[in-house]
Formats: structure tokens, C-alpha cells, sequence
């Protein structure tokens, strides 16, 4: 007997099992910094910004960090150079550096000069303290600028000497009473300047009698000896050896100071005629004093 084939059982259905949602995490609250620690941080803020504070305004400051920079930066401009010089851009000359006292020299040529802007000038240093201005030529002749250029110039401060451009064919004395007629000092003033350059046709021994008369006159008769300037050449060729008791004023454009010192005792120095001051428009002669503030104050009208 056949017997029917049994059918397999069917399984039953599984139930899902229902996962559980992942609870997030919350995150993690930053731990308090104690108020002591945070005041101790902001103390410590506090002194670094003081002491910076005080670096940046200490003159030790400004005398080395500044200083260092700035001697740094004129080595680079002054590479080449004799180390004992330095270039000053802004007036155009070129000058040792050991020399402190400047100056320049004017007449009608310069034009109408502002002394405000010539007294500001200034160039790491180095500023006009001293100006001589031509008052008189020969026996007649007043420079048409020396009245405002000498009242002018002493009302910024600048120290003023007058000059008087002497001529070897006119009579010395009467030259001298020219000038002091013109040109009346004052305390502090610097001492009368002659400006002897050439011969004018006369013999070098008729010029020094000339000289001579007019440098006695001004002698006995202005408050300190009167000096004397003149071009190198010139002074070595007539003048060295016959008026050595007067101060010297010497002119040796753009040449060492070597050259100068071995052919003159000078007192002054006009070293370039070709300077550029604010305030003048053309060209200016410079100089410059041999020796320090004090010893110049000693050159005055006392």
C-alpha cells in the first residue's frame, strides 16, 4: 500500500527584535579654570606690557636700539667712503664727524634766505649754528641784503658774524671805518671778519700794507682782534708768516683735511661752495668750527 509524501513543515516567522536608539553622549563640560590661576595669568600679561612699555620709551632705547640702527644704516650709505667722513644728503656736503659746530656764509647772491627753515634744518645732528654775512665791499659799497640777512638771521638763534670783502688798491683804514660803520656788534656776535682773495693789480707787499692798516684799525677799535679769510692758496702764497697773530678763516673746497691742517692754523674751515640749505634757493658756502661748543662760545663778543 502506497502511503501519500508528508509535506515539510513551514517555519514560523521570527518576531523582530526592536534595537534600542544609541543615546548620545553629551559632551564633556570644560573644567573651571580657578580665579586664582586666571588672575595669576593676567598679572603676569600685565608686567610683560609694562616692561615694554618702558623699553620703548626709555632713553636707553632709543640711545642703543635706535642708535644701533642708525649707525647701521649710515655704514650702508657709507660704504666706500673714508670712515672718518660722512655724507649729509639733504645739505650736500661731506664733513668729519668729529666736527659739531656749522655754519654758512651769505651775501646778495643768495637772494632773500628764510631763516626759520634754515635754523629747522637738521640732518642726524647736524644744523646751522653760526652764519657770517657779508656787510661791506672797498670803500663804499654795503651789500644790499646785510641789514635784513643781520637781523633776520639773530632772530632764530643763529650766531652772526659780519664780513667785509677787502680791495688791495683802496686805503686799508679808510676800508675799516667802512666797515665798522655798517656792521655794529653786539654781544655774541662773532668777531669782524676781511676777506682778502686777490691782488687787484697791486704788489703783494703794497697789498699787505693795506691789510695790515686795516686790520690794526679794526683791532683797537672792535671788541676782539678781528680774523682773517682767505682761499688756501692765496693765504700760502702772501699771506703766511705776516699776520699768523690773527684768527684764520680758510677756504679749501672738497679736499681731506690733511691738506688743510698741514698748510694753515685755521679756526674756521669753509670746506664746499656748494651746499643746499632749506630756505636759500641757490648754492651756499659751508663751514665749519675747529672745536667744540665751548671753545667757540670762547671765540665771541663777550
Amino acid at each position: 500500500m502506497t502511503t501519500a509524501p508528508k509535506k515539510p513543515a513551514i517555519p514560523a516567522a521570527k518576531t523582530p527584535v526592536a534595537r534600542k536608539k544609541p543615546v548620545a553622549k553629551r559632551p564633556a563640560k570644560p573644567k573651571a579654570v580657578p580665579q586664582k590661576a586666571e588672575r595669576k595669568r593676567s598679572g603676569y600679561l600685565a608686567i610683560v606690557i609694562a616692561v615694554l612699555m618702558l623699553i620703548l620709551f626709555s632713553p636707553f632705547y632709543y640711545k642703543y636700539v635706535v642708535g644701533a640702527f642708525t649707525a647701521t644704516w649710515h655704514w650702508i650709505n657709507d660704504i666706500g667712503e673714508d670712515t672718518n667722513y660722512r655724507n649729509y644728503k639733504s645739505f650736500n656736503i661731506h664733513v668729519a664727524e668729529k666736527y659739531t659746530i656749522h655754519g654758512i656764509d651769505v651775501s646778495y647772491a643768495q637772494g632773500k634766505i628764510d631763516w626759520p627753515k634754515v635754523k629747522a634744518m637738521d640732518e642726524n645732528g647736524l644744523h646751522i649754528s653760526f652764519a657770517f654775512i657779508k656787510a661791506t665791499d672797498g670803500q663804499n659799497f654795503i651789500d644790499p641784503s646785510f641789514q635784513r640777512n643781520w637781523r633776520e638771521a639773530a632772530k632764530t638763534g643763529i650766531i652772526c658774524g659780519a664780513y667785509h670783502f677787502f680791495r688791495p688798491e683802496h686805503n686799508g683804514k679808510v676800508q675799516a671805518k667802512w666797515f665798522l660803520k655798517t656792521a655794529k656788534l653786539e654781544r655774541s656776535d662773532m668777531p669782524l671778519v676781511v676777506d682778502i682773495e686777490k691782488l687787484d693789480g697791486v704788489s703783494p707787499a703794497q697789498m699787505r700794507i693795506e691789510l695790515d692798516a686795516c686790520l690794526s684799525y679794526l683791532k683797537y677799535r672792535s671788541p676782539v682782534k678781528p680774523m682773517i679769510y682767505s682761499g688756501l692758496s692765496f693765504y700760502t702764497d702772501y699771506l703766511k708768516g705776516y699776520f699768523d697773530e690773527y684768527p684764520l678763516w680758510i677756504a679749501h673746497y672738497d679736499k681731506p683735511e690733511d691738506q688743510v691742517n698741514q698748510a694753515a692754523k685755521w679756526q674756521f674751515w669753509q670746506h664746499s661752495s656748494k651746499a643746499t640749505v632749506n630756505g636759500i634757493k641757490h648754492a651756499v658756502d659751508f663751514d665749519t668750527f675747529k672745536g667744540d661748543s665751548i671753545a667757540f662760545r670762547q671765540v665771541l663778543i663777550q
